[in-house]
């Protein structure tokens, strides 16, 4: 999962460096932005913001804004995974939706490690290499929309989404932050809409009470009832 994971946000780059270079950003400064940023979301934003002609104060803004998200997910992964040393350092640079998506869809703690490192890796060196291609060949690809590698991040993480939604509840929270985002889109500034669902799911997670059942008590237990 997480090399097929790897191969499909990877070719994303592609778009990412053709879209930067065409934002205006040389090569060395697209490849800046995926080696030290490290966040399709929030490096799209960045060149959205260039591309539309505002200062690079409000493209920092934006991707950093857009970014937070990554900050709720090391929480959960440093409690996950408990990284030690090097390793910490090194995991919070590949804490992404794909890496965390993919930690979070597998059952045992090993499993959750395999996953999480083999997509955050995986990804980073593939996202790099194909930013660079896209970078490198610029106009000469065209549209990447028209090579169907915007859609392939967005298809992939559906996939690692759907084996989750087994249940209700799961599946309406899902129906009702894909409404709310849907309906922000034409309202707030790119990048926003998703913080808006995101604060909605972390609100139905604070308020909807959690179900616990009760351990029945064995006869032998009960306080008159001999052994």
């Amino acid at each position: 999962m997480g090399l097929s994971i790897a191969v499909a946000t990877g070719l994303y780059g592609i778009s990412f460096g053709a879209l930067a270079v065409a934002a205006g950003l040389t090569v060395g400064q697209t490849m800046a932005l995926s080696l030290l940023m490290f966040t399709g979301g929030s490096q799209f934003a960045f060149i959205g913001v260039i591309a539309g002609g505002g200062v690079p104060s409000a493209a920092l803004g934006a991707a950093a804004l857009l970014g937070v998200r990554n900050a709720i997910y090391a929480m959960q992964m440093n409690h996950m995974l408990q990284p030690l040393g090097w390793r910490k350092a090194l995991a919070a640079q590949v804490t992404i939706d794909e890496s965390v998506a993919t930690a979070a869809g597998q059952t045992t703690l090993a499993e959750q490690r395999r996953g999480f490192w083999t997509a955050g890796l995986g990804i980073f060196v593939l996202w790099n290499l194909f930013t660079f291609v896209g970078a490198w060949l610029g106009d000469a690809l065209g549209d990447p929309r028209r090579w169907g590698l915007d859609g392939a991040a967005v298809a992939a993480f559906l996939g690692l989404l759907w084996p989750r939604l087994r249940q209700r509840e799961p599946v309406a929270l899902a129906v009702l932050s894909g409404v709310v985002t849907a309906l922000a889109l034409p309202l707030l500034p790119p990048g926003l809409p998703i913080l808006v669902a995101a604060a909605v799911g972390a609100a139905w997670g604070w308020w909807v009470p959690e179900r616990a059942v009760a351990a029945p008590v064995a006869p032998d237990a009960e306080e008159g009832t001999a052994p």
